[in-house]
C-alpha cells in the first residue's frame, strides 16, 4: 500500500513503500529507467519527485511481474524440471546469445532472468539447445541431472535409484526415459515432497536456533555489563537486527510447519 506519512524526503526503503514496490522491483525501475533516480544527496528523493513519480511502481510491476529474477543456477534448474531435460548454466547462457532470453539485470556481477521469461521458452528452443551440447549422451543423464529434472534431492533421488534398482549404462548414467518414468508416478512424487517439506522445516529451525544463540550471547553480554562484569554494554544494533533476524526465522519456520512451502 502507498505510504501515508507525510515526510519531506523518502529513503530508498520508504520511497519503494510509497511506490508499492518490494526492493529489488525499485532496483530494475531505476535500472531500466521507469523510477527516477535520487534527487537529494544521500540517495533520497524529495516528497515532490515521490509524489510525481507515483505511478512508475505499476510500470514496474506490469513489467517485472512479482517474483525476484534469479540466476543461472535456478534458472537452469527451473528450466530442467519444466522440459524435462538436463539443463545446465551454459546452456541459459546459449539461449541468451541466441536471443531466446533476456538478461533483466545483474546481482552482484552474475546475470538475472525473470521467472516469467524462463516460463515463456518454448520446449523445442531448449530441447535444441540441450541437444546441441550433450550429442550422443541426449537420451541419458547422470545424477544430478535426473534430480534436477525431477526436482528431487539428489539424497533421494539416489536412494530411490537403489531401491528401484534403476539400471545405469557403463558411463554410470540414467536412461532418460526411465526418469520421466519416475517423475509420472504420483505416489512417489507425494512422497519426496513430504521428505522436502520435512527438511525446509528442519533448515528454518536449525537457522532459528542459531539466531536465538545470537540473542541469548547478547542477553549475557548485557548482563555482564550490569553486574559490573564488563566495562562497555553490548551493541544495540546487533540485538535489533538479531531480533527482527528471529522473527524471520521463527515466521519462516511457521510457514513450513503449516504447509507453506
Amino acid at each position: 500500500m502507498p505510504e501515508q506519512t507525510i515526510r519531506r524526503e523518502f529513503g530508498v526503503y520508504q520511497f519503494a513503500r510509497h511506490l508499492g514496490l518490494s526492493h529489488w522491483q525499485l532496483r530494475l525501475g531505476r535500472e531500466h529507467g521507469l523510477v527516477p533516480a535520487p534527487d537529494v544527496a544521500g540517495e533520497r528523493w524529495s516528497a515532490r519527485l515521490a509524489e510525481e513519480a507515483r505511478g512508475g511502481g505499476e510500470k514496474v510491476i506490469a513489467m517485472f511481474g512479482s517474483e525476484p529474477p534469479i540466476g543461472s543456477t535456478r534458472a537452469a534448474a527451473r528450466l530442467a524440471h519444466r522440459v524435462s531435460l538436463d539443463v545446465e548454466r551454459g546452456d541459459i547462457e546459449v539461449l541468451v546469445a541466441q536471443g531466446e532470453l533476456d538478461v533483466i539485470s545483474n546481482f552482484r556481477g552474475h546475470p538475472v532472468y525473470l521467472m516469467r521469461d524462463l516460463d515463456r521458452l518454448a520446449r523445442e528452443s531448449v530441447r535444441a539447445v540441450v541437444l546441441a551440447r550433450k550429442g550422443p549422451l541426449f537420451e541419458s543423464v547422470d545424477a544430478g541431472g535426473a534430480a534436477m529434472i525431477l526436482d528431487w534431492p539428489k539424497k533421494s533421488f539416489d536412494r530411490i535409484a537403489f531401491e528401484r534398482r534403476l539400471p545405469v549404462d557403463q558411463l554410470g548414467r540414467y536412461a532418460l526415459d526411465d526418469i520421466h518414468a519416475l517423475a509420472s508416478k504420483g505416489d512417489l512424487n507425494q512422497q519426496i515432497l513430504e521428505e522436502k517439506h520435512q527438511m525446509a522445516i528442519a533448515r528454518a529451525r536449525r537457522a532459528e536456533i542459531k539466531v536465538e544463540d545470537v540473542v541469548r550471547g547478547w542477553l549475557l553480554r548485557c548482563t555482564a555489563y550490569v553486574d559490573r562484569a564488563a566495562d562497555q554494554p553490548p551493541d544495540l544494533t546487533a540485538i535489533r537486527r538479531a531480533l527482527r533476524a528471529l522473527a524471520a526465522a521463527r515466521a519462516a519456520s511457521t510457514g513450513h510447519e503449516y504447509g507453506a512451502t
